[in-house]
C-alpha cells in the first residue's frame, strides 16, 4: 500500500468514518474519469484543488464539485491573499499526494480549506484516495466535519 493510500486511510479511521476506499481498473485523475468509475454525476466528484498564495506561499485547498471551476478571484478573497494554482512540487512537498490523487485528507501538513456548497446538495460525494487510482464514497456533512472547511461560494 502506497504512504499517500495509507494517510488517507489512517485519517478516515482516525476520525471514525467507514468507508472502504476502492481501487479502480483504470486512473480517476480527472472528475471525468472519477465519475464514470464510481458510476456518479460529475458533480458528486470532489476535486480537491490547491492553489498558492502569491504574497504567503501558503496552500489553500478548495474542495470544488466536479462540474466546476474555481474562480481565483473568489478564492482569493478567501483566502486573503492573491492565488495561483500551485505547482506539483509544491503540492508534493505540502500535501504529500501528485496531482490527480490529492485527497481531502490526510495531508503531511494542515491548510485552510473551503468546501464548494454544491457538493452538500447530495446524499454521497467521491474524493481521491491519495493515488491516481483509489476513490472513497463519503456524505458530504462528513466531509466537512473531517475537514473543518468553510462552505463558502468560490466557483465560477
Amino acid at each position: 500500500m502506497s504512504r499517500s493510500l495509507a494517510r488517507v486511510k489512517a485519517a478516515l479511521e482516525a476520525a471514525g468514518v467507514e468507508t472502504n476506499i476502492l481501487e479502480m481498473p483504470a486512473e480517476t485523475r480527472t472528475a471525468e474519469q472519477a465519475a464514470a468509475a464510481a458510476g456518479c454525476t460529475l458533480d458528486q466528484i470532489v476535486k480537491s484543488i490547491l492553489f498558492q498564495g502569491r504574497e504567503s506561499g501558503r496552500l489553500h485547498l478548495f474542495l470544488t464539485a466536479g462540474g466546476n471551476r474555481v474562480c481565483s478571484e473568489k478564492a482569493g478573497r478567501l483566502a486573503g491573499e492573491p492565488l495561483g494554482r500551485a505547482d506539483a512540487a509544491a503540492v508534493r512537498a505540502q500535501s504529500g499526494f501528485a496531482i490527480g490523487g490529492v485527497a481531502p485528507v490526510g495531508h503531511l501538513s494542515p491548510v485552510p480549506v473551503c468546501l464548494d456548497p454544491r457538493l452538500l446538495e447530495f446524499p454521497l460525494v467521491w474524493a481521491a484516495g491519495g493515488t491516481p487510482r483509489h476513490i472513497f464514497a463519503v456524505p458530504p456533512d462528513v466531509l466537512h466535519r473531517l475537514t473543518g472547511a468553510r462552505v463558502e461560494p468560490f466557483t465560477e
